[in-house]
């Protein structure tokens, strides 16, 4: 008599690779989700302003001049003292303040990746020159430099850029030192000088790829560090010089109207709130998914 064969269905999942595994961890941080979907929408708006408004940014309407006017149909957040379109402004204001925050950010994490990665990695006496180079540098208030670097220089964009992602990356240098320390020791990487790898090729194909996630969570974190910097320049008048609207500067030309016209402030405001969240939701979800111990 034959036993009947009985089978069995596993209740432990299938092995899911490292990607699927952090999709599934974001998929369920809503917050996460909201401030991906803003940041898209913000960024679409900004790319397809011209076609958005049917204004110019610059574009004046002589019959408004001398005095804002309240949010209307035909103009949705109401204009300047100078006849502009205020909605108009906005989103072309969100092209410079997230073109500053993108870039400055990747600047930073460049700089912070590589100075950290070779602290990491070569400890001793490199770890210690680059290290107290770090300490000096996160000494120095980066307002006030900001602010007198550029009282020396000619304000730009470019420039603007290269100052602020020039003086945030020491937390991500930390930040990535503290993981090339903790992964420079493990079995791959010891197999891999076991076979001869380069230094080069151990520290950015292997070390680097484990410490990913925290990097990408430092980068989003440092985006919206960079909006509130750039808007803090331009309202000292230290950024993009108008009539290129940025957040900054719009929240500068409301400051004489807070009283009578409290809309000119409120919505560029509102715009640098709003994109700032979002950003740390995103960074806040990113580092759920990205964790490798959950």
């Amino acid at each position: 008599m034959n036993n009947p064969t009985l089978e069995f269905k596993s209740s432990k999942p299938r092995d899911e690779s490292f990607l699927a595994r952090a999709v599934r961890r974001f998929r369920k941080h809503r917050l996460a989700q909201f401030g991906l979907v803003m940041l898209m929408v913000l960024g679409l708006a900004a790319i397809f302003a011209p076609i958005i408004s049917s204004y110019t940014f610059d574009g004046q309407d002589s019959a408004l001049l001398g005095q804002p006017t309240a949010p209307n149909f035909k103009h949705l957040l109401g204009t300047d003292q100078l006849g502009r379109d205020n909605f108009t402004r906005i989103l072309h204001g969100a092209r410079v303040s997230l073109l500053v925050g993108l870039s400055s950010a990747l600047i930073a994490t460049f700089l912070g990746t590589l100075i950290g990665a070779l602290a990491g990695f070569y400890g001793a006496w490199v770890d210690s020159v680059l290290m107290r180079f770090t300490d000096v540098v996160l000494s120095i208030p980066i307002l006030p430099l900001v602010i007198a670097l550029s009282g020396f220089l000619r304000p730009s964009l470019p420039l603007l850029v290269l100052i602020i992602g020039g003086l945030g990356w020491m937390g991500t240098a930390r930040l990535v030192r503290s993981q090339f320390l903790s992964l420079r020791n493990t079995d791959y990487v010891e197999a891999s000088k076991a076979l001869g790898g380069s230094n080069s090729r151990i520290m950015f194909r292997h070390i680097l790829p484990n410490a990913i996630g925290p990097i990408v969570v430092s980068t989003t974190l440092a985006v919206g560090g960079a909006i509130i910097l750039e808007s803090a320049l331009s309202f000292f008048g230290l950024g993009v010089q108008p009539p290129t609207p940025t957040w900054g500067n719009l929240l500068t030309g409301s400051s004489d109207f807070l009283e009578t016209a409290p809309w000119l402030a409120a919505f560029p405001g509102l715009f640098i709130l709003i994109t700032v969240l979002s950003v740390n939701f995103l960074g806040d979800g990113l580092r759920d998914a990205l964790d490798p111990r959950l």
